[in-house]
Order: C-alpha cells, then structure tokens, then sequence
C-alpha cells in the first residue's frame, strides 16, 4: 500500500479503498492505426497515469508494470518491476521527444531510490524505448532537461519488454478516486517537489 505521510487518517482511508474495490483484470491491447504507445516508469502509476492523461495528443493512459522478466505481476507480487504507464498518442500531434519531456516534467528524474514519499526499486524513473529512434529521442530530452533540474538526472533508458497492466482497481485511479487521490498526492507532496526540483 502507499505511504501516506502527515495524513496518518488516510492510511484507513485506503485499507477501505482497497477492500471495496473489486480487482477485475485488464487486458493490454494494441495501439489503433495511426498511434504510437510509449512506456515510461515515474512513481506511483496512479500519478503518472493522472498527469500524462491531459497532455495534447495522449489518447490513452494504462497503469501497469515493466522491466521485470517473469510472467503476470500483480500489486501483490511485482519483485523485479518498475510500476509503469503505457502511454497511447497520436504522433501527428505530439511526437515521442516531446511526450518524453513532458514525462520528465512529472518526476524526479534525479532520485534513483524511489519517487516522493514512495521508497524502494519499484518506483524508480525509467524510459523504456523500443527501438533506435526512441532511445535517441530519450537521450536528446534526458541531456535537454539536465540544465533545467537541480540535480544530476539519474533516469534509466531500458530495452522495452512486456506491458503487463496492473489490477483494474489501479486503472484511472485519481478519476475513480479523486478524494483519496488528492489525500495522498498532498500527503506525498509531490507537487511542492516538482516545483523544488525543476527550474
């Protein structure tokens, strides 16, 4: 479960969410004609699926995991994985390069140890790229953002493998929840960072 911290309530607040919530699964799909998919590691999945979502040109946001080499992580049991988003765009309207800097915008790009209140591997930034022309893009905005971070940037670019969405609860979470998103977003303080950590 997440860390909430200075909002020791919350803590109860997400045993109930979780135990109300049914896990249902969800079944990773292909990209529509015409789309691109992108997979990136920030955090906690429900943040980044919350603030990829509204970026022009993203079609479709789904949390899940990446980077591990076993089969079917879940919440429970995902040793080895990086909590994730598969980011569906059209690349008429933003291309790979730019949804990658808008990535980095959304994280710490320069805390290998974790994101925000969230500690261990699991949540540590990484791009995964699936080709040449991805890692070259990833490499161009992870050098582009340096001068603009207080920090030295840290972010990996991994070998894409296998998406494996996470439980269905985890889908469109900050939606779905948006009282207990905003419970842990505060308490996590991600917001107040960014702002610390990116000039």
């Amino acid at each position: 479960m997440r860390k909430l911290p200075l909002l020791p309530a919350s803590a109860a607040v997400m045993a109930i969410a979780f135990a109300a919530v049914a896990s249902t699964a969800v079944t990773a799909k292909a990209a529509p004609a015409g789309l691109k998919t992108a997979v990136y590691a920030g955090g906690c999945f429900w943040s980044m699926e919350h603030d990829m979502e509204p970026v022009p040109g993203v079609v479709d946001v789904v949390s899940g995991y990446a980077g591990g080499s076993r089969a079917n992580p879940n919440y429970q049991n995902h040793e080895g994985f990086l909590e994730s988003v598969k980011v569906t765009y059209d690349p008429a309207k933003i291309s790979y390069g730019q949804l990658t800097a808008r990535y980095l915008r959304a994280t710490d790009p320069t805390d290998s140890g974790g994101a925000f209140c969230d500690r261990g591997g699991s949540y540590a930034p990484a791009i995964f790229v699936a080709n040449g022309q991805e890692k070259a893009a990833a490499l161009t905005a992870l050098k582009a953002a340096q001068p603009h971070v207080k920090g030295r940037i840290v972010t990996k670019v991994l070998p894409a493998g296998r998406f494996w969405p996470a439980e269905g609860y985890h889908q469109d979470y900050a939606r779905k929840n948006p009282g207990h998103y905003k419970l842990y977003r505060m308490g996590c303080g991600k917001d107040r960072k960014l702002k610390a950590i990116w000039s």
